[in-house]
């Protein structure tokens, strides 16, 4: 296991338009740390495709499982190399799934927006292709919407050979890393949301402690209420507030940790 001084929070929970149509949640994470560092990866299959959450789960794990191999190679995520290896090596599995499954697979179910992060002892690089949204020390970046809704997939790639890449958002020392979200495009909604501001779920122990929590909070978000408007003589039906899939990994450092 790394010897890093962070611990971390992940989950997951279906949107309420995706519930609503009865539709699979097309989100996926994928965290997994080694003696060389630890990488997470937050996914979120193309929302167009029948079954596209079967890409955005197994580009999840292939994105983390060549990361810790590069890292195991010593190709650290400051090299220039790096990421182009990264997403050589992604395009390149899509490919070959497409050539099993057909051409129409890509549409279909090898679209996906990615997030990820790589964290060794002496550096930390956060990276995406498409849409999503990170934090990185309190500080909150949004990325897309995109025109037409229309994110950058990397699986277009496969289609036309360097049409989409991998691109760097930041590289910061170790030390300086407090704090690190990553989040699919559904997490935007958590911007506006009256139970705290994003800070809370890395300032607050009770994600660390308990695996659940975080999951658990976001399912709460988005369960339908119903209360009386007494005043109206009414029953006053409120939504879930998280409208698409969302999907959060929470990285933080250890309390005392250096």
């Amino acid at each position: 296991m790394s010897s890093l001084p962070f611990e971390s929070a992940a989950a997951t929970v279906l949107g309420r338009e995706h519930a609503r149509v009865g539709r699979n949640s097309q989100d996926a994470f994928h965290t997994r740390a080694s003696a060389h560092g630890l990488v997470a990866v937050v996914t979120d299959g193309c929302g167009s495709g029948a079954a596209s959450e079967v890409g955005a789960r197994l580009g999840a794990w292939r994105a983390v499982d060549t990361a810790l191999t590069l890292l195991a190679e010593g190709v650290g995520p400051d090299a220039p190399g790096f990421l182009s290896r990264l997403e050589a090596d992604l395009v390149g599995f899509l490919k070959g799934l497409a050539g099993q499954l057909g051409p129409e697979a890509v549409g279909e179910a090898l679209l996906f927006t990615l997030v990820g992060a790589v964290c060794t002892p002496s550096c930390v690089l956060v990276f995406a292709a498409g849409d999503g949204l990170w934090a990185l020390n309190g500080e909150v970046h949004r990325l897309g919407p995109f025109p037409g809704n229309a994110p950058p997939y990397l699986g277009y790639g496969v289609l036309r050979p360097g049409l989409v890449g991998l691109k760097p958002l930041a590289l910061r020392p170790t030390e300086a890393v407090e704090s690190l979200l990553l989040g699919t495009d559904g997490a935007v909604d958590l911007l506006d949301e009256p139970g705290g501001p994003l800070s809370r779920f890395w300032r607050e122990d009770r994600y660390f402690a308990n695996p659940d929590a975080l999951r658990r909070h976001l399912a709460l978000l988005n369960r339908e209420t119903v209360r009386a408007d007494f005043p109206g003589r009414r029953l006053v039906r409120e939504t879930g507030r998280l409208g698409d899939d969302t999907t959060l990994v929470v990285l933080r450092r250890v309390p005392g940790r250096a």
